[in-house]
């Protein structure tokens, strides 16, 4: 007697953030035959993790597009009402335009609310197991379903399971198992150029109640508070690779003496008790799926698909804004079993994410590169960047309505960061700067940016420091380009760095109209001056 093996419509390998949302917005679906729906995890205890704590008011919005607005209830979640930027001992308001929120909370207790809430849903079924591999069809290579390996009890030995469906969909997060063998050719490895340290602080009082708190720091990398419950806030220092060997004494001795006094003991307490914990800041930018390099039959989202710096908070907006999107897209597909249909709903929701996904994705790295400061020019920018917000009004409105995604829209994002740029110029010329002290002075800055305690001396350009400020503002202009111009093509391009053959063919579909024009021009054809080229 042959056994049956369990079959679903979908089946969804990850029963976090997007994993969970998905099986809940799919169960929704008005179907003539409701889906079955799967969900695998390796542990349906409470996750501890240190990012995914911060949800921008888009995925508020998105949340409750899904109907799962109740899931931000009765974990203990704070109001967060916009950001405090504080540089030195200057501080800037950003809050979130009209009524909208956002929400910080424990990221565990996050997701064991979406948990609940897939588990409540009609159709779908929460496993836990591994999943060990994909299960390919003999002849057509399609994607058919996971293997699976479940504990059977305490000292028990595993039992290896196959699960089918029509559909398989990968949310196995950032470090995805299976990203390069869904993506084949065109697969992509994350970028990841620091990592976040994160603690939590008990009781810390913050610049500004209920606000994201951005420290710029000097010399090092931004840090990021935000507060998850009523005692607990959430510290996140950025650090550079290589890691220094003792992480605790770089905090305590580089970053905490530039951050606001009321700070400073609660971070103390929060390193003698608490372990650090860390987790990579890594780009990856998407490839559209559902083309000849990926395998048929299984599709990426969330992190294992597309990710972004985590300074902005926006992964998971994104992540909720690609579930409404994939799942009203999937809900025209009349059989899961026709990849021809499932194809053409991917195109569309590579496309029809963008305006959110691009804003929040070049947003992030950009911002990440202007208050990381590495360099002369980098460091102009982000000094321009702050008194930018500073001047209120649409300077604040505009970025911080990208940044929540309330507003997204890359031209948009366009337009603000150019004008940073250029008033970054017109800040370089017009405002007082610090005087650097003689070069036989023994330089040695302490927390307060003072140079062996003394204040620094501030002072407008002369005329005559002006033509090598012009040629300093040519750098800055074109360092704004390179950190703007390759996230946006990053965003544009649909295929993977790696694929030559779409790169070549574009190439040489964009050059015919030229081809066209020269063989008209030589030939002699009637009515070419009309165009101006005769």
């Amino acid at each position: 007697m042959s056994r049956s093996y369990p079959h679903y419509d979908v089946l969804i390998v990850g029963a976090g953030v997007a994993g969970c949302t998905l099986a809940h917005g799919l169960s929704t679906l008005k179907r003539t035959t409701p889906l079955r729906i799967g969900v695998v995890e390796r542990s349906l205890s409470e996750p501890d993790r240190i990012v995914g704590e911060l949800l921008q008011p888009g995925g508020v919005m998105a949340l409750k597009r899904l109907g799962m607005e109740s899931c931000l209830e009765g974990i203990d979640a704070i109001t967060v009402k916009g950001y405090c930027v504080v540089d030195g001992g200057k501080s800037v308001h950003i809050p979130y335009p009209g009524l909208y929120e956002g929400r910080g909370f424990h990221h565990g207790r996050f997701i064991m609310k979406l948990r609940e809430a897939a588990r409540r849903s009609k159709g779908v079924e929460l496993i836990e197991a591994s999943v060990t591999d994909l299960i390919e069809g003999d002849t057509s290579k399609r994607v058919i379903g996971v293997n699976v390996t479940k504990k059977s009890g305490e000292g028990a030995e595993e039992s290896k399971e196959a699960l089918f469906a029509d559909v398989v969909i990968v949310a196995d997060g950032c470090f995805s198992n299976f990203r390069a063998s869904v993506m084949g050719a065109s697969a992509v490895k994350p970028v990841t150029k620091s990592h976040f340290i994160g603690a939590v602080l008990e009781d810390a009082q913050l610049p500004i109640p209920n606000h994201g708190t951005v420290a710029l720091v000097k010399g090092f990398g931004p840090v990021l508070l935000y507060q998850i419950s009523e005692h607990d806030t959430r510290i996140l220092v950025d650090v550079k690779q290589p890691l220094p060997s003792d992480l605790k004494a770089h905090i305590l001795e580089n970053i905490v003496p530039q951050l606001p006094s009321a700070l400073h003991i609660p971070i103390q307490n929060a390193l003698e008790k608490d372990r650090l914990r860390r987790m990579p800041n890594s780009f990856l930018p998407p490839i559209e799926q559902g083309t000849d390099n990926s395998k048929e039959g299984v599709i990426l989202i969330g992190d294992s698909w597309n990710m972004r710096h985590p300074l902005t908070g926006g992964g998971m907006t994104v992540a909720f804004n690609d579930v409404v999107v994939l799942r009203d897209l999937l809900g025209s597909v009349d059989d899961l079993k026709d990849w021809k249909q499932v194809k053409k709903a991917l195109h569309r929701w590579h496309w029809d994410r963008k305006p959110l996904a691009s804003t929040v994705n070049i947003l992030s790295v950009a911002l990440y590169d202007l208050f990381g400061a590495d360099g002369d020019e980098l460091q102009v920018l982000r000094t321009g960047c702050f008194k930018y917000f500073e001047r209120g009004g649409e300077c604040i409105n505009g970025p911080v309505s990208l940044l929540s995604a309330i507003a997204p829209s890359p031209a948009l994002l366009g337009y603000h960061f150019f004008s940073v740029a250029f008033y970054s110029i017109w800040v370089m010329f017009t405002h007082p700067s610090v005087v650097p002290p003689p070069p036989s002075y023994n330089e040695k800055t302490n927390g307060n940016g003072h140079t062996n305690g003394l204040k620094p001396v501030y002072a407008a350009p002369s005329v005559y420091q002006y033509p090598a400020l012009f040629v300093k503002s040519i750098r800055v202009f074109w360092t704004a380009c390179i950190v703007f111009g390759p996230l946006l093509w990053s965003e544009l391009r649909w295929w993977s760095p790696s694929d030559n053959s779409t790169r070549n063919n574009l190439l040489v579909w964009s050059l015919f109209p030229f081809l066209l024009l020269l063989i008209a021009v030589n030939n002699g054809i009637p009515g070419l001056g009309l165009l101006g080229v005769v």
